[in-house]
């Protein structure tokens, strides 16, 4: 909403209202490092002076104290402002100085250097009384103190974090002040804390059956957010929690989000915690990392956040609550095909491609020339169609909205863009000409060092499918990267004998997928210089994936086969290859004898060489030749083995290898035609296997799917599903009746919040 620079690099930021029932707040205050400045929120946001803070010195903290009065803390003591001006100053004993700081509205815990807590609490008249004193084993790391329950006078617990990494309850009554209630070791020191209440309204089903509803939140200095429960009678703590959020000490703050109160973690990157459909969520934000941050309400944004990174003041609001993913949308010329990324500046490189349609220019002359045929009619709207434009500033004939206008069928228009993603800039735009398509794409570094790191794309001339699939020419571009691989420049272009579906780099050489062919190429003068080639695959070549001196190509047709190249003799040869015919639409190299593919009926499978043919095929000194020369069931003398088998029910367009978050587990994410992300997450346990497994077997048979088809026979459509567990069929469990919530728990011998922990846990390993 708004950025503005400040004098110096400020420490903290916090807002504050000046009468309890006041809508917006009335002052932004800002600490640095000798000195507070104080901003009055308006119209404008101006600086002022007469506020009553002490301006010279940096604040701890600062809030409303009682129901008109504020209160900042410095390091040498408390300065308490009336609502009528005056000023009540409390100094620290000695020399000593405030280090931490905790408070509510009416309450206020100070832990001075060496470990003393001091504990106030705001008396009958809107004084701040000191009500006791009490001595920590050493210095305080942390402390936080509970909101003050609704018609209560005071909240009863304090947290404390101390640098021996733990975490004690105190109480505050009266009867038994400063007493410890419990005590929590925690991985690593606690850096800052936050008690967050839940309205009773879902704190039955944010943590499962526990009637508690308050939560300890602990940003740990290894990167870890813990967090409790805290037993709303006895101060017990359970139910612990712990996520890893990043690189930096995570610091909490309490924040507003649709009128509830929500936590804003800072890390290294910043995360919000909130309830959103009865579930606690951990989110990432899209922001870049801020310091510190308060919540902020004005009249031109009611529910803001107010933050400091770096030597400016931000002002942001939240929006899109519950999405899992930040999406930014950037319009292309024509149907992206597949895309790389350029190996040492991060540029996206795509190919774009689309059959039957006009280029860009030709696309804006039919439009221009629709127009002035518009505007000779008897058409009231004449000029503003000239314009391209109706009433609301938009255009009236969108492509977006009512398509691309069509060419002949045998008419393709293609281009490579290259894209900074970070800017979401295009760099460089090559419309390629001749009814020519790119279908391929890879970054190839080649032995000669001359270049770098080289581009190249395979295309098409004139490519028709019907009556019967022919076409005029096909060729492999290599483009050389210039202006730090923001342009690309044609180096030379080969003819190839057949439509180039697949390029891969292998061992400083091309691999490309020619029709039925693999071919091995190198890179010469005037074009690319065939080395090697294999044609004994079955139909076309769309995929290969290279590790080591394995090549794992994927037909059109008939799923993978696996390949070894002999540098020796300059040779390519399959030695294992897939029983099941498959329809190949996506694939992923897993390790080194595991691939992951996906066909055109919406299944996606997995792959693997047995480990003993593996080890024969790597310990024999012919490299199985001679069993390669023999074969089997018309095909490769080994066989591959499919160890999963899942029914997805759309066609599943890609499949990527990657981990989505901070040491987060890798996992397959796989996109679909429809436009759905999923991911699929390796399993580390065997107990956890059990557990999901039977899991899901309660949930298959006490909660049918609405329509009454079988959850089984769907996953398994067209193979019987085989070693993987629905995990969106588990994660409706929590939208289970309370009553079946426990029999299925009292089946696995667990209870609610167990199994709502569990999948929990699953989930954060993903995003």
């Amino acid at each position: 909403m708004a950025v503005s620079q400040l004098p110096g690099v400020p420490s903290a930021v916090w807002t504050v209202k000046k009468n309890v029932n006041d809508e917006f707040d009335a002052y932004i205050v800002v600490s640095f490092a000798n000195a507070t400045l104080v901003l009055s929120i308006g119209e404008t946001v101006e600086e002022v002076s007469d506020s009553g803070f002490l301006d010279t010195t940096p604040s701890l903290s600062v809030s409303l104290i009682g129901d008109d009065s504020l209160m900042q803390v410095h390091p040498s003591g408390i300065r308490h402002i009336r609502e009528d001006g005056r000023i009540n100053e409390w100094r620290t004993p000695g020399k000593r100085t405030i280090v931490k700081v905790g408070s509510n509205r009416l309450q206020v815990v100070i832990a001075l250097s060496g470990g003393e807590l001091i504990y106030f609490e705001v008396d009958m008249t809107g004084q701040l009384m000191e009500v006791e004193k009490h001595e920590m084993s050493g210095d305080v790391a942390c402390l936080d103190i509970a909101p003050v329950p609704e018609g209560r006078q005071r909240s009863r617990f304090l947290a404390v974090g101390s640098y021996d990494n733990t975490i004690r309850i105190l109480s505050l009554d009266p009867d038994d002040c400063m007493q410890v209630l419990s005590l929590q070791s925690v991985s690593s020191s606690p850096e800052s804390l936050l008690f967050l209440e839940v309205q009773a309204s879902v704190g039955g089903e944010d943590g499962a059956d526990h009637p508690a509803s308050l939560f300890l939140n602990a940003g740990l200095q290894n990167g870890v957010l813990f967090r409790t429960v805290v037993d709303m009678n006895g101060g017990q703590l359970s139910d612990a929690r712990s996520r890893f959020l990043g690189l930096r000490a995570p610091k909490l703050f309490s924040i507003v989000v649709r009128g509830r109160r929500a936590m804003l973690c800072l890390s290294s990157r910043p995360w919000l915690g909130y309830i959103h459909q009865g579930h606690f969520l951990l989110t990432p934000l899209s922001y870049e990392s801020l310091e510190f941050a308060a919540s902020f309400s004005s009249d031109q944004c009611a529910e803001g956040v107010v933050a400091v990174a770096g030597d400016a003041l931000r002002v942001f609001t939240i929006e899109r609550l519950g999405e899992t993913f930040n999406e930014t949308a950037i319009p292309l010329r024509y149907t992206p095909r597949r895309f790389v990324l350029q190996p040492k500046k991060k540029m996206v490189i795509m190919i774009e491609s689309d059959q039957g349609a006009y280029t860009a220019e030709e696309r804006e002359a039919a439009k221009k020339e629709c127009f002035e045929a518009a505007g000779n009619g008897e058409n009231g709207n004449a000029e503003q169609m000239e314009n391209g434009e109706d009433e609301d500033g938009s255009d009236p004939l969108s492509d977006e909205q009512y398509g691309y206008p069509k060419s002949e069928s045998g008419r393709w228009v293609s281009c490579i863009r290259v894209l900074d993603p970070r800017t979401t800039q295009t760099t460089c735009l090559l419309e390629l000409q001749d009814n020519e398509a790119a279908f391929s794409i890879c970054t190839v570094n080649f032995h000669d060092k001359e270049h770098g790191a080289l581009l190249a794309v395979g295309t098409a001339k004139g490519l028709q499918f019907w009556p019967k699939k022919s076409f005029e020419a096909a060729y492999i571009h290599i483009y050389k990267f210039k202006e730090d691989g923001k342009v690309l420049e044609l180096l030379h272009k080969t003819q190839v004998d057949g439509v180039p579906l697949a390029l891969c780099q292998f061992q400083g050489r091309l691999l490309a997928g020619i029709g039925s062919v693999l071919r091995l190429y190198d890179l010469g003068k005037k074009r690319l210089l065939r080395k090697c080639e294999n044609k004994l695959f079955p139909n076309s070549i769309t995929a290969i994936h290279t590790y080591r001196d394995r090549i794992y190509v994927g037909d059109m047709q008939e799923s993978f086969h696996y390949c070894k190249y002999r540098r020796d003799e300059n040779q390519l040869y399959i030695f294992a290859d897939d029983t099941v015919p498959r329809w190949l639409t996506a694939a992923q190299h897993v390790d080194f004898d595991t691939v992951a593919g996906a066909d055109k009926f919406g299944n996606i499978y997995f792959v693997r060489l047995s480990q003993d043919v593996s080890d024969e095929i790597e310990e024999d000194p012919t490299g199985g030749k001679i069993k390669w020369e023999q074969g089997k069931l018309n095909g490769a003398p080994n066989k591959l083995e499919e160890i999963v088998q899942f029914h997805v029910g759309d066609v599943v367009s890609c499949l990527q290898k990657a981990s989505l978050i901070p040491g987060g587990g890798e996992c397959i994410i796989y996109g679909t035609v429809m436009g759905s992300v999923g991911a699929m997450l390796p399993f580390t346990s065997r107990d956890d296997v059990d557990f999901f497994s039977h899991l899901e077997m309660h949930l298959r048979q006490e909660f049918p799917p609405l329509c009454g088809r079988d959850h089984m026979a769907y996953r398994s459509a067209y193979f019987p599903v085989k070693d993987v567990i629905d995990g969106d069929l588990c994660e409706q469990f929590p939208t289970l009746p309370m009553d079946m919530q426990r029999k299925i728990a009292d089946e696995l011998d667990r209870t609610p919040g167990e199994i709502l922990k569990k999948l929990e846990e699953i989930r954060n390993k993903i995003i």
